[in-house]
């Protein structure tokens, strides 16, 4: 798991892999506000957006996930999230997996879970390694519009 905000890129681009970098440049250099919610493409299959606008939840109301394919780069464009975070180790209980179809599993419980704080140009690279609980309220629930950018590991 990686947290940092997308305005010192320039300063971390060169500590980062190439295909985090290029999703990283997308999110730096797309007016992310005049997007549809949706499915952007940016390398077909192997790098692509989800822009996505919701209301965050308390956190019990959130499910933990992690991925098998998938890198995620959560980037909050506007608002102020949770995100839920803990190692993909130890004895998680799974609640659901739909690797084969979805490429997520749901966790019922996690252990050590730590809680990461994303304002407005805050992002957080979670990979297969890791477990996640996006969408979680920082105090009440609010607004939020955040981009998933997905880089096939």
């Amino acid at each position: 798991m990686y947290l940092s905000h997308i305005a010192t890129l320039d300063r971390d681009a060169a500590n980062l892999p190439e295909d985090i970098r290029r999703g990283l440049r997308f999110l730096a250099g797309t007016d992310i506000a005049a997007l549809p919610a949706g499915r952007v493409d940016i390398d077909g299959e192997r790098l692509f957006a989800l822009i996505q606008d919701y209301e965050t939840a308390p956190k019990a109301d959130k499910r933990p996930e992690s991925h098998a394919r998938y890198i995620d780069i959560q980037y909050v464009a506007s608002g102020r999230e949770v995100i839920g975070y803990a190692p993909l180790a130890g004895n998680n209980p799974v609640a659901e997996n739909f690797f084969e179809d979805r490429d997520v599993q749901f966790f019922s419980a996690v252990a050590d879970e730590t809680d990461l704080v994303l304002g407005t140009g805050a992002y957080a690279v979670f990979h297969p390694t890791d477990i996640h609980r996006p969408g979680c309220a920082a105090g009440a629930p609010a607004k939020v519009r955040k981009v998933v950018v997905k880089i096939l590991a």
